[in-house]
């Protein structure tokens, strides 16, 4: 044997290191993540079912809130007002719960961006109810909802920080850039040993895989801050916090959104892929199209998915152009 052949890399078993600390965590920790579970099937399994049979009066003040924060309440208080009243008609009318959605959403599209796009929103929610998909589309919007709320909760803390301190930015970094590197169904292994199969894995693995681009963009924003605008707030006695609350995240609010768009895009993705674990919805149509062969089926899945980006997204790009800064910075564009 050459002295060169003695060199050889011994073999780490890093995947076994790994699967030891998920067995620690359901051996242990199994309690916690069983209530954990629990509780995001119970908001994902309630709004799903709201989304397939809305309550009239949770529909009416789901309306008049968004008008509220919108429009202010005068129109919170109509817009409740006119959702009760059409909904009772429609129920009394024997109106299907899938067209009185369809004309909310639109209603909702109208208010945010317009005629065309409300009417756009109108006619694409029929096409899918048309195609026999609500159900599980409406199954895709709840689990999409609470993945991208949880995200965006957890990630505009971390940005925050790691926008003020340069050792949570480098200690942040390496971990987002494993995050986003990891492949998508990586995360729905160790997913279904805490949680099981079904909708929770499917909403965890979301989470993770979706949070990345809200961490940056939200550091990136608050970076992004005229610095002699920080220190002119700091030399007027204002203390951090409200510098923060006043200053720094309404002038990164326009770069915030959009990684709050991103992460919306990117639990869209995902909770396609959860399909393989169980999740249900459009995920789960596309994952039997594809064992079955269904071409028509896959297709079908797949334009009821686009349907949900461009509404989700249209309806966040036109939060973020109602942004103080973005209206400010138009206006100075414009003169």
């Amino acid at each position: 044997m050459s002295l060169l052949a003695m060199f050889s890399i011994p073999r780490l078993h890093v995947g076994k290191v790994f699967a030891a600390v998920v067995d620690w965590l359901v051996n242990n920790l199994g309690g916690v993540f069983d209530a954990i579970g629990s509780a995001v099937g119970f908001v994902v399994d309630g709004l799903a079912g709201f989304f397939n049979a809305p309550v009239i009066v949770g529909l009416a003040v789901v309306f008049g809130l968004l008008a509220l924060a919108l429009k202010g309440w005068k129109w919170g208080a109509g817009a409740f007002v006119v959702a009760l009243a059409l909904g009772y008609a429609a129920a009394f009318g024997g109106l299907p719960p899938a067209i009185v959605l369809a004309v909310a959403f639109g209603v909702l599209g109208l208010a945010l961006r317009g005629w065309k796009f409300g009417l756009f929103a109108v006619v694409a929610f029929l096409l899918i109810d048309s195609m026999g998909l609500w159900k599980p589309t409406m199954d895709t919007l709840a689990l999409v909802l609470v993945a991208s709320l949880v995200a965006v909760a957890l990630s505009i803390p971390i940005g925050i920080a790691a926008g003020q301190s340069e050792t949570v930015s480098r200690i942040v970094k390496p971990v987002l850039d494993f995050m986003q590197t990891m492949p998508g169904f990586v995360y729905l292994i160790p997913a279904i040993f805490l949680f099981g199969v079904g909708v929770v894995p499917g909403v965890v693995a979301t989470v993770i895989f979706a949070m990345a681009p809200g961490v940056r963009l939200t550091e990136l924003g608050i970076r992004q801050v005229d610095r002699e605008v920080v220190e002119a707030g700091e030399s007027f006695g204002a203390p951090p916090g409200r510098i923060l609350g006043r200053i720094q995240i309404p002038l990164a609010l326009p770069t915030i959104m959009a990684g709050i768009n991103q992460v919306i895009m990117l639990a869209l993705s995902m909770v396609v892929i959860a399909g393989l674990v169980g999740a249900g919805g459009l995920g789960g149509k596309v994952y039997t199209s594809i064992s079955t062969i269904d071409l028509a089926g896959g297709f079908e899945a797949g334009l009821a998915v686009v349907v949900l980006a461009v509404y989700l997204d249209r309806l966040t790009a036109s939060l973020t152009s109602r942004s103080a800064v973005v209206r400010a910075q138009s206006a100075t564009g414009n003169r």
